[in-house]
């Protein structure tokens, strides 16, 4: 059986979930926090860093694929159908800008700066957040959101007509804010529809369902309709 070290709130480990959910394929989830199993994630991930994805190969051995975008790859290749990427080379460049930006570009501007501020230090137990650093992700997190409404607006998914691993990205990066009500949806109502339709997809279920003790989610979290 093919194992998910993970933790329910990274966002790159929400991106592989939704993925497995999404090709049909099951998986043992195995909560792993790098500040407390790190020499059980090393073992598998010499950097140290979740998610990991750990398969089984033809001859019975076992293949750990780290980081997210990785193993996100990964699965297409291994299990291509149904297919995460759209056909065309085009097409599949789009994409894997998309995911590069959220594995990077939104996890350096707005995932340190809001979420490891609120729920990983939780986690820890080090403390209050750094308000500054809060207050720098959110506005971060309003240059990323209007380019994600420039988007939608002039496509019917994020990478273009197909939902792709692109809108799978953006679904466990964007939920992760979410969770901590960070998300000014009002003002974005056309990313508001998209995510609307995310939270209807049966692959978001289980996603939605993650808590954290002491610190549960707004009202509309788990409600496709907000």
């Amino acid at each position: 059986m093919r194992r998910l070290l993970h933790m329910p709130l990274d966002p790159a480990s929400r991106m592989i979930r939704i993925a497995l959910a999404e090709k049909g394929l099951p998986a043992e989830f195995e909560e792993a926090r790098p500040w407390e199993a790190g020499e059980r994630i090393a073992a598998a991930n010499p950097a140290g860093t979740i998610p990991v994805l750990i398969d089984e190969t033809t001859d019975d051995a076992e293949s750990a694929i780290a980081p997210g975008s990785v193993a996100l790859e990964y699965l297409e290749e291994r299990y291509p159908s149904p297919s995460l990427f759209p056909s065309g080379a085009p097409a599949r460049a789009e994409t894997r800008r998309l995911v590069a930006w959220f594995t990077q570009k939104f996890e350096r501007d707005v995932i340190d700066l809001i979420v490891r501020e609120r729920i990983d230090k939780r986690l820890m137990r080090r403390g209050q957040p750094d308000y500054d650093l809060l207050r720098a992700g959110l506005e971060a997190l309003d240059w990323h959101m209007d380019y994600f409404a420039w988007l939608i607006d002039r496509r019917n998914w994020f990478a273009g007509d197909a939902y792709t691993a692109a809108d799978i990205a953006a679904a466990g990066y964007i939920s992760c804010v979410d969770y901590v009500d960070g998300v000014p949806w009002d003002r974005f109502p056309a990313v508001k529809e998209w995510y609307a339709r995310i939270k209807s997809r049966p692959a978001l279920r289980p996603i939605l369902r993650d808590r954290v003790d002491g610190m549960p989610p707004p009202r509309h979290y788990a409600d496709p309709d907000f």
